[in-house]
């Protein structure tokens, strides 16, 4: 039910976006620290980021001109649209 509700406002936790399709990242449901260390590696609210490739819960993620792999502890706490 929670997956339709976050779809219903065209956004949903990047470990259930979909392969090869731009994003903005909308929301990070983390702590400032957390924030901060995501940050550090080029995820920010605002930003653009695209899933390479999702397995298990592991998201590979392009941003920028690199990719960077999310356990799915961090994948599900990114909301993007």
């Amino acid at each position: 039910m929670i997956i339709h509700i976050l779809r219903r406002y065209k956004q949903m936790p990047i470990v259930i976006a979909p392969v090869g399709k731009p994003l903005k990242v909308v929301r990070i449901a983390a702590d400032e620290k957390t924030k901060k260390h995501l940050e550090s590696l080029g995820i920010t609210v605002n930003g653009e980021i695209s899933v390479f490739s999702s397995s298990g819960g592991c998201v590979v993620c392009k941003i920028k001109d690199g990719r960077i792999a999310l356990d799915r502890d961090l994948s599900t706490k990114i909301f993007v649209a």
